[in-house]
Protein backbone atom coordinates (compact mmCIF):
# COMPACT_ATOMS: atom_id res chain seq x y z
CA UNK A 1 0.00 0.00 0.00
CA UNK A 2 1.79 3.39 -1.14
CA UNK A 3 2.78 5.87 2.07
CA UNK A 4 0.74 8.73 2.23
CA UNK A 5 2.66 11.74 2.16
CA UNK A 6 2.88 14.15 4.88
CA UNK A 7 0.59 17.73 4.72
CA UNK A 8 3.84 19.27 6.20
CA UNK A 9 5.44 18.72 2.73
CA UNK A 10 2.54 19.50 1.07
CA UNK A 11 2.94 22.73 2.39
CA UNK A 12 6.62 23.48 2.17
CA UNK A 13 6.48 23.11 -1.46
CA UNK A 14 3.60 25.07 -1.98
CA UNK A 15 5.53 27.98 -0.33
CA UNK A 16 8.23 27.49 -2.62
CA UNK A 17 6.01 26.97 -5.58
CA UNK A 18 4.77 30.62 -4.36
CA UNK A 19 7.84 32.34 -3.77
CA UNK A 20 9.19 31.59 -7.56
CA UNK A 21 6.11 33.16 -9.16
CA UNK A 22 6.48 36.20 -6.85
CA UNK A 23 10.21 36.47 -7.79
CA UNK A 24 9.34 35.97 -11.69
CA UNK A 25 6.61 38.85 -11.35
CA UNK A 26 9.10 40.94 -9.59
CA UNK A 27 11.89 40.22 -12.48
CA UNK A 28 10.02 40.99 -15.43
CA UNK A 29 8.05 44.18 -13.41
CA UNK A 30 11.51 45.27 -13.28
CA UNK A 31 12.49 44.50 -16.61
CA UNK A 32 9.56 46.97 -18.21
CA UNK A 33 10.67 50.55 -19.30
CA UNK A 34 8.82 53.05 -17.01
CA UNK A 35 8.94 50.51 -13.86
CA UNK A 36 10.56 51.69 -10.67
CA UNK A 37 13.80 49.84 -11.15
CA UNK A 38 14.82 51.27 -14.77
CA UNK A 39 13.87 54.56 -13.30
CA UNK A 40 16.74 54.35 -10.39
CA UNK A 41 19.01 52.42 -12.18
CA UNK A 42 18.53 55.44 -15.40
CA UNK A 43 19.61 57.93 -12.61
CA UNK A 44 22.22 56.43 -11.07
CA UNK A 45 23.81 56.00 -14.44
CA UNK A 46 23.33 59.94 -15.12
CA UNK A 47 23.72 61.73 -11.60
CA UNK A 48 27.57 62.25 -12.33
CA UNK A 49 27.14 62.60 -16.22
CA UNK A 50 27.96 66.93 -15.46
CA UNK A 51 30.27 66.08 -12.90
CA UNK A 52 34.23 66.30 -12.67
CA UNK A 53 36.64 63.87 -12.84
CA UNK A 54 38.97 62.77 -10.09
CA UNK A 55 42.00 61.82 -11.10
CA UNK A 56 45.12 60.37 -9.09
CA UNK A 57 48.63 61.71 -9.81
CA UNK A 58 50.60 59.17 -11.79
CA UNK A 59 54.01 59.35 -12.99
CA UNK A 60 54.87 58.76 -16.61
CA UNK A 61 58.50 57.93 -18.18
CA UNK A 62 58.53 58.69 -21.87
CA UNK A 63 60.83 55.78 -23.58
CA UNK A 64 61.94 58.45 -25.52
CA UNK A 65 64.53 59.40 -23.08
CA UNK A 66 67.58 58.95 -25.35
CA UNK A 67 66.31 60.65 -28.23
CA UNK A 68 65.54 63.34 -26.23
CA UNK A 69 68.64 63.10 -24.46
CA UNK A 70 70.44 62.92 -28.33
CA UNK A 71 68.53 66.49 -29.16
CA UNK A 72 69.94 68.43 -26.47
CA UNK A 73 73.50 67.43 -27.32
CA UNK A 74 74.30 66.58 -31.03
CA UNK A 75 74.77 69.91 -32.36
CA UNK A 76 77.61 70.48 -29.33
CA UNK A 77 79.36 67.52 -30.46
CA UNK A 78 81.82 67.92 -33.21
CA UNK A 79 84.59 66.79 -35.16
CA UNK A 80 88.02 67.60 -34.20
CA UNK A 81 90.90 67.02 -37.13
CA UNK A 82 94.27 66.70 -36.22
CA UNK A 83 96.36 68.23 -39.65
CA UNK A 84 99.85 67.97 -40.74
CA UNK A 85 101.98 69.94 -43.34
CA UNK A 86 101.75 67.36 -46.38
CA UNK A 87 105.26 66.03 -47.71
CA UNK A 88 104.52 66.93 -51.04
CA UNK A 89 102.67 70.13 -52.50
CA UNK A 90 101.15 67.86 -55.28
CA UNK A 91 98.77 66.33 -52.78
CA UNK A 92 96.15 68.03 -54.02
CA UNK A 93 94.05 70.60 -52.37
CA UNK A 94 94.33 71.68 -48.74
CA UNK A 95 92.31 70.14 -46.32
CA UNK A 96 90.80 73.87 -45.80
CA UNK A 97 87.97 74.57 -47.63
CA UNK A 98 87.58 77.51 -49.19
CA UNK A 99 86.28 79.30 -46.08
CA UNK A 100 89.93 79.15 -44.88
CA UNK A 101 91.66 80.44 -48.46
CA UNK A 102 94.53 82.30 -46.85
CA UNK A 103 95.39 79.27 -45.58
CA UNK A 104 95.81 77.37 -48.82
CA UNK A 105 99.57 78.42 -49.48
CA UNK A 106 100.19 75.59 -47.02
CA UNK A 107 99.82 71.93 -47.74
CA UNK A 108 97.76 70.09 -44.91
CA UNK A 109 96.76 66.45 -44.48
CA UNK A 110 94.30 64.95 -42.19
CA UNK A 111 96.91 62.77 -39.46
CA UNK A 112 93.85 61.41 -37.31
CA UNK A 113 90.07 62.47 -35.90
CA UNK A 114 88.59 62.56 -32.86
CA UNK A 115 85.92 64.33 -31.05
CA UNK A 116 85.28 67.02 -29.29
CA UNK A 117 82.25 69.02 -26.69
CA UNK A 118 81.29 72.69 -27.15
CA UNK A 119 81.36 73.58 -23.50
CA UNK A 120 80.73 77.86 -24.44
CA UNK A 121 79.93 80.15 -26.98
CA UNK A 122 80.74 84.03 -25.89
CA UNK A 123 81.14 87.13 -29.04
CA UNK A 124 81.03 84.45 -32.02
CA UNK A 125 83.64 82.09 -30.79
CA UNK A 126 83.41 78.97 -29.40
CA UNK A 127 85.19 76.81 -26.82
CA UNK A 128 85.80 72.70 -27.00
CA UNK A 129 87.02 70.65 -25.23
CA UNK A 130 88.67 67.34 -26.57
CA UNK A 131 91.54 64.62 -25.81
CA UNK A 132 95.12 65.86 -25.96
CA UNK A 133 95.79 63.40 -27.64
CA UNK A 134 93.68 63.85 -30.11
CA UNK A 135 95.46 67.59 -31.36
CA UNK A 136 98.83 65.98 -29.59
CA UNK A 137 101.95 67.06 -32.86
CA UNK A 138 99.66 69.16 -34.86
CA UNK A 139 100.49 72.05 -37.37
CA UNK A 140 96.94 72.27 -37.83
CA UNK A 141 93.50 71.78 -35.93
CA UNK A 142 90.45 72.21 -38.07
CA UNK A 143 87.05 71.31 -36.74
CA UNK A 144 83.89 70.25 -38.32
CA UNK A 145 80.49 71.07 -36.92
CA UNK A 146 77.09 68.95 -37.13
CA UNK A 147 75.92 70.76 -40.31
CA UNK A 148 79.75 69.59 -41.91
CA UNK A 149 81.19 73.39 -41.59
CA UNK A 150 84.92 73.36 -40.87
CA UNK A 151 86.65 76.02 -39.42
CA UNK A 152 90.00 76.89 -37.80
CA UNK A 153 91.08 76.07 -34.32
CA UNK A 154 93.72 77.40 -32.26
CA UNK A 155 94.44 75.66 -28.58
CA UNK A 156 93.84 77.31 -25.20
CA UNK A 157 95.27 74.89 -22.87
CA UNK A 158 96.46 71.34 -22.68
CA UNK A 159 96.68 69.14 -19.72
CA UNK A 160 99.00 65.81 -21.07
CA UNK A 161 98.54 64.44 -17.97
CA UNK A 162 94.15 64.44 -18.07
CA UNK A 163 94.75 64.02 -21.70
CA UNK A 164 92.37 67.08 -22.37
CA UNK A 165 92.65 70.22 -24.19
CA UNK A 166 90.69 73.06 -24.59
CA UNK A 167 90.70 74.49 -27.96
CA UNK A 168 88.93 77.46 -29.65
CA UNK A 169 86.92 78.45 -33.00
CA UNK A 170 85.89 81.66 -34.33
CA UNK A 171 82.38 81.17 -35.93
CA UNK A 172 79.00 82.17 -34.99
CA UNK A 173 77.94 78.88 -36.50
CA UNK A 174 77.92 77.27 -33.23
CA UNK A 175 74.73 77.31 -31.19
CA UNK A 176 74.16 74.53 -28.82
CA UNK A 177 76.07 74.54 -25.53
CA UNK A 178 76.77 71.11 -23.78
CA UNK A 179 76.04 70.81 -20.07
CA UNK A 180 78.59 69.21 -17.78
CA UNK A 181 76.90 67.10 -15.11
CA UNK A 182 78.21 65.83 -11.73
CA UNK A 183 80.00 62.70 -12.24
CA UNK A 184 80.67 61.80 -8.55
CA UNK A 185 76.54 60.77 -9.26
CA UNK A 186 77.01 57.78 -11.67
CA UNK A 187 76.07 54.15 -10.40
CA UNK A 188 76.97 51.04 -11.88
CA UNK A 189 74.18 50.10 -14.17
CA UNK A 190 72.99 53.20 -14.95
CA UNK A 191 72.10 54.18 -18.67
CA UNK A 192 74.92 56.21 -20.43
CA UNK A 193 74.95 57.27 -24.38
CA UNK A 194 78.26 58.19 -26.09
CA UNK A 195 78.13 61.00 -29.16
CA UNK A 196 81.29 61.41 -31.32
CA UNK A 197 82.70 60.90 -34.67
CA UNK A 198 83.49 57.00 -34.65
CA UNK A 199 86.01 56.54 -37.64
CA UNK A 200 86.17 60.25 -38.51
CA UNK A 201 83.95 63.20 -39.98
CA UNK A 202 82.27 60.60 -41.97
CA UNK A 203 80.15 59.10 -39.05
CA UNK A 204 79.53 62.24 -37.39
CA UNK A 205 76.62 62.19 -34.53
CA UNK A 206 76.70 58.70 -34.12
CA UNK A 207 75.39 57.61 -30.95
CA UNK A 208 75.92 54.35 -28.96
CA UNK A 209 74.23 52.74 -25.71
CA UNK A 210 75.45 51.20 -22.64
CA UNK A 211 75.40 51.66 -18.84
CA UNK A 212 78.00 52.50 -16.76
CA UNK A 213 80.07 49.84 -15.91
CA UNK A 214 82.01 51.47 -13.08
CA UNK A 215 81.91 54.78 -12.24
CA UNK A 216 85.47 55.22 -10.73
CA UNK A 217 87.62 52.89 -12.47
CA UNK A 218 91.43 53.27 -11.86
CA UNK A 219 94.07 53.01 -15.18
CA UNK A 220 97.71 52.31 -14.32
CA UNK A 221 100.54 53.61 -15.84
CA UNK A 222 101.01 50.50 -17.85
CA UNK A 223 97.62 51.51 -19.57
CA UNK A 224 98.14 54.96 -19.81
CA UNK A 225 101.64 55.21 -20.65
CA UNK A 226 101.71 58.60 -18.36
CA UNK A 227 100.30 58.20 -14.89
CA UNK A 228 97.51 56.56 -13.07
CA UNK A 229 93.89 58.23 -14.02
CA UNK A 230 90.71 57.65 -12.77
CA UNK A 231 87.91 56.79 -14.95
CA UNK A 232 84.47 56.26 -15.85
CA UNK A 233 84.03 52.21 -17.42
CA UNK A 234 81.36 51.50 -19.75
CA UNK A 235 80.38 48.55 -22.36
CA UNK A 236 79.01 51.49 -25.12
CA UNK A 237 80.77 51.32 -28.27
CA UNK A 238 84.05 53.22 -28.29
CA UNK A 239 85.94 53.18 -31.36
CA UNK A 240 89.10 55.37 -33.01
CA UNK A 241 87.17 59.09 -33.56
CA UNK A 242 84.97 59.05 -30.30
CA UNK A 243 88.46 59.96 -28.63
CA UNK A 244 87.09 63.86 -27.09
CA UNK A 245 83.40 62.77 -28.31
CA UNK A 246 80.41 63.10 -24.62
CA UNK A 247 79.35 60.76 -22.69
CA UNK A 248 75.97 61.47 -21.42
CA UNK A 249 72.86 60.37 -19.16
CA UNK A 250 69.21 60.25 -19.84
CA UNK A 251 68.92 63.83 -18.80
CA UNK A 252 71.19 64.67 -21.70
CA UNK A 253 74.13 66.00 -19.72
CA UNK A 254 77.47 65.54 -20.48
CA UNK A 255 78.63 62.96 -17.53
CA UNK A 256 82.28 62.38 -19.35
CA UNK A 257 84.88 62.54 -22.20
CA UNK A 258 85.35 59.15 -24.39
CA UNK A 259 89.15 58.68 -23.96
CA UNK A 260 89.80 55.25 -24.52
CA UNK A 261 89.33 51.56 -24.80
CA UNK A 262 91.36 47.71 -24.38
CA UNK A 263 90.22 46.27 -27.70
CA UNK A 264 92.93 43.43 -26.78
CA UNK A 265 94.57 41.30 -23.93
CA UNK A 266 98.24 41.71 -22.53
CA UNK A 267 98.60 38.59 -25.27
CA UNK A 268 97.24 40.26 -28.31
CA UNK A 269 95.53 36.99 -28.70
CA UNK A 270 92.39 37.63 -26.59
CA UNK A 271 89.88 40.09 -28.20
CA UNK A 272 88.07 42.26 -25.44
CA UNK A 273 85.04 44.08 -26.65
CA UNK A 274 82.62 46.38 -24.19
CA UNK A 275 85.84 47.97 -22.05
CA UNK A 276 85.67 51.76 -22.78
CA UNK A 277 86.63 54.85 -20.71
CA UNK A 278 86.03 58.56 -20.32
CA UNK A 279 87.37 60.57 -18.58
CA UNK A 280 85.13 62.24 -15.33
CA UNK A 281 82.77 65.08 -15.79
CA UNK A 282 84.49 66.86 -12.97
CA UNK A 283 87.43 66.32 -13.81
CA UNK A 284 86.73 68.40 -17.14
CA UNK A 285 85.33 71.00 -15.94
CA UNK A 286 88.12 71.91 -13.01
CA UNK A 287 90.60 71.49 -16.08
CA UNK A 288 88.51 74.34 -18.07
CA UNK A 289 88.22 76.63 -14.97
Amino acid sequence: MPKRIPKKIHAITLMMLVACLFGAALVFAGSMPNSWYQTKLAQATHTNAAGTATVAATAYQSSDQAISAYNKVKDAVVTVQNLQKSASLSDGASAFDDQSKDKQQDQYQKASQGSGVVVKISNNTADIVTNYHVIEGSAAIQVVDADGKKTEATVIKTDNAKDLALIRVKSSAFKQVAKLGNSSNLKSGQTILALGSPLGAAYASTMTKGIVSAPNRTLSISQTNNQNVQVIQTDAAINPGNSGGALIDLSGEVVGISSAKISAGASDTTNIEGMGFGIPANTVAAFIK
